[in-house]
């Protein structure tokens, strides 16, 4: 007896998943999510420039006949319908894309015309979506034409219970139009907007010259046009180089008026600010300027904008220049902003990628002609259905009795009627589902002259899809009626100003920070203080019990001031920051991290391209740049290295061809100064030997001018007949002419 064996199968639940590394599952979902955020939400379609939750709401507002001439309805509920139906996500971020696609002042051509409050320049928050209310626009419905005459497929919406369209026909080209925003996951885009006219006029320019390049459409498309005005200042090369290219930088600024006043004076009125550029920041902005004394050319600002914007701006003084006034704001506030190129969008299979100018024109262009295949084929069906309905009407009219019997006595009145007068199924359903009412309206010529009608529709609808020429001749004439109706009427020109671009040294930028003569003291005991004025003498000042005076330098707020020790150590100060002329100010080390207790050798006001002398008293000494001696910290920079115990002692500004070193002996010795090197720092090379003693002084001059020297009380002395104390670098020289000051000194 054989045995019979029962066939198990494994459960299925028994079987473990197979292992995946952590990093492959990581990658794969973020690669999900990357792809679902570029192509379902960033990145706008270059066939009708729209995001999905764009398309999403104007179509839902179509379905509740928010048409142009309709009356309102509440936000609150186009939102709901849209998140409901199409769109599931919060309800915050549905309603700012609403908000955003009815901005006059974010948008060129708005998609929703709102009522309530919707936001502002100013950067304000619209109303709750409760109080507002919306419908659509004429551009939106211009969008949207053909959506019934199965111009574009439809997809499933995310519950499978309704459909929604992939695109929009786009009778319109609101991608360039309105420009578009978009940051997705490693890439992003930003589209700036343009005037339609000049949309058109460059589409039909490719549409008779399909090899044109991009430059020549810049001819058309000069630049961006944005809804808040202001001017483009760039050349038309960086234009054309961005529109190739899809990707760039434009320089965008606010437009103004010089107002001219009485007395000579005037002030200026900003009429446009730069496109997304918040005007309530922008006037904290200018008035901070003000307050923190960055510029000095400003006295005040004001805001008295109403339905316009006007920001009046009035100089500190009627001597200021205008343009020079405006280009410290151009620099420093956002009365110019940068305005970016990146049109990187999604094409016709879905498939991110930046396109220049003409390629986003003629994908328009492509869309516009499949939009005219499919609905002249969907109107094609549809008249082909109608003869074939007239056709059988026909049959009725010249039937009638005889249509009448056959439905009031036969059983099967259809099958009688197909049989009896060749008819198809269309055809006899329509006589049979016509009322009896309509019997009497049944005339032989209104059946005929719409057959005739419907004929030539069809015949002329045949040739046009036979025929790609009268293709494009009918695409031309619905640019033609976009032009017309929203680029060419009153009201609609180009807003934004293009103009070449700015000089580069238009800007004085010392002309940018408040000057003030001050004079700065430094006491022999390292006591340092600011008085306002040049005319400051040395009788004038007082010092504390025991100090005495050591420096006084006249200079500027804005200078940079080089102090300079006897331990080769060098620091820099800011002129405004130091304390005021009352009391006797603070010691330099507040303000200085000295490194030692060495006497100040000199203080200075730093010259750029300027070079320095610097000598030990041992009679070594080099040329430094004024720049490398100029410290970044407080403690300085080490720009000498005297051997001990000699220390640095003369730190004189480089001025002359010629050096004049005089020792503690009274020797004095003179050489040409291109003996010296030029260094940042070291010990030097020696400039006059000494047997005893060193170097008491050091200066430069121009041997034609002759060295000059102190003389008696308040007089000099020059003396150009220098021939016997010329000699060599390192040399010992001779004994000073007689009258040579006895502290061998060359100033007082």
């Amino acid at each position: 007896m054989a045995s019979s064996k029962t066939d198990t199968k494994p459960d299925a639940s028994s079987n473990p998943p197979s292992p995946v590394s952590f990093s492959e599952a990581l990658s794969e979902r973020y690669l999900s999510y990357a792809l679902s955020t570029i192509t379902s939400r960033s990145l706008p379609d270059v066939r009708d420039g729209l995001k999905p939750v764009q398309r999403r709401l104007i179509y839902a507002m179509r379905l509740l006949r928010l048409n142009p001439n309709a009356g309102y309805k509440k936000c609150a509920r186009v939102v709901g319908d849209v998140i409901g139906k199409y769109h599931p996500h919060g309800d915050t971020a549905v309603y700012d894309a609403l908000v955003r696609l009815a901005q006059d002042f974010a948008q060129r051509y708005p998609l929703i015309d709102g009522q309530g409050n919707f936001g502002n320049v100013d950067g304000d928050n619209p109303a709750a979506m409760r109080y507002t209310e919306s419908r659509l626009t004429l551009v939106a419905e211009y969008l949207m034409q053909g959506l019934d005459e199965d111009a574009v497929d439809f997809r499933d919406t995310y519950d499978s219970e309704d459909s929604e369209p992939v695109v929009m026909p786009s009778n319109f080209p609101h991608l360039l139009a309105n420009g578009a925003q978009g940051i997705a996951v490693g890439m992003a885009t930003s589209i700036p907007p343009h005037h339609v006219g000049e949309l058109c006029d460059a589409a039909l320019h490719i549409i008779k010259k399909p090899d044109c390049s991009v430059a020549e459409l810049v001819d058309y498309v000069q630049g961006p046009d944005f809804p808040t005005g202001g001017t483009l200042v760039e050349d038309k090369q960086t234009i054309i180089n961005a529109y190739e290219t899809g990707r760039g930088s434009l320089r965008l600024r606010a437009k103004y008026e010089v107002e001219r006043l009485k007395g000579g004076s005037y002030q200026i009125v900003i009429t446009e600010v730069p496109y997304q550029v918040q005007k309530s920041k922008l006037i904290e902005k200018i008035a901070e300027l003000i307050l923190s004394k960055k510029t000095q050319l400003i006295g005040d600002v004001s805001d008295e904008s109403a339905e316009d914007v006007r920001i009046v701006i009035e100089p500190r003084s009627r001597n200021v220049d205008p343009d020079v006034l405006m280009a410290s704001l151009f620099k420093f506030t956002d009365l110019e902003s940068r305005v970016s190129f990146n049109m990187n969008v999604l094409d016709a299979n879905n498939i991110p990628r930046v396109m220049s100018l003409k390629e986003i024109l003629c994908a328009f262009l492509d869309h516009r002609q499949v939009v005219l295949q499919r609905r002249t084929r969907n109107r094609l069906g549809q008249i082909e259905r109608r003869l074939e309905v007239l056709g059988g009407l026909m049959v009725a009219y010249l039937n009638v009795d005889e249509v009448i019997r056959i439905v009031r006595f036969e059983d099967h009145p259809k099958k009688e009627l197909i049989a009896r007068f060749d008819l198809t199924e269309v055809q006899a359903e329509a006589i049979l589902n016509l009322r009896l009412r309509a019997l009497n309206k049944l005339e032989e010529v209104e059946i005929r002259r719409e057959q005739e009608a419907l004929s030539e529709e069809k015949a002329r609808l045949d040739a046009l899809m036979a025929d790609a020429a009268l293709q494009w001749q009918h695409i031309t004439t619905e640019l033609e009626d976009v032009r017309q109706t929203f680029g060419r009427g009153k009201g609609q020109g180009r807003r934004t100003r293009i103009l070449g671009a700015p000089s580069d040294a238009e800007l004085d930028e010392s002309a940018l920070v408040e000057k003030e003569p001050i004079t700065v003291i430094l006491s022999a005991r390292g006591w340092v203080r600011a008085m306002r004025g040049h005319g400051v003498t040395p009788e004038s000042v007082k010092y504390k019990e025991g100090d005495s005076g050591a420096f006084l330098l006249a200079c500027q707020t804005t200078d940079k001031l080089l102090v300079v020790a006897a331990d080769g150590r060098a620091y820099t100060l800011s002129a405004d920051k130091l304390p005021g002329g009352r009391g006797f100010g603070e010691p330099l080390s507040l303000t200085l991290d000295m490194a030692s207790k060495a006497a100040i050798v000199t203080v200075i006001v730093v010259q750029e391209g300027k070079q320095l002398l610097l000598a030990s008293d041992d009679g070594r000494g080099f040329i430094a740049p004024q720049s490398d001696l100029v410290a970044a910290t407080r403690g300085g920079k080490q720009v000498m290295n005297p051997s001990e115990p000699a220390k640095l002692s003369v730190c004189r500004p480089v001025e002359g061809d010629h050096l004049a070193v005089v020792g503690q002996n009274r020797k004095l010795l003179i050489f040409p100064l291109s003996e010296l090197p030029v260094m940042a720092r070291g010990k030097g090379v020696m400039l006059q030997r000494y047997k005893d003693g060193g170097m008491t002084d050091a200066k430069t001059f121009n041997l034609e001018d002759g060295l000059t020297w102190p003389w008696g009380a308040d007089k000099t002395r020059t003396e150009k007949d220098l021939l016997a104390w010329i000699g060599k670098r390192g040399a010992a020289g001779r004994m000073a002419p007689n009258g040579f000051p006895k502290s061998g000194k060359f100033d007082r």
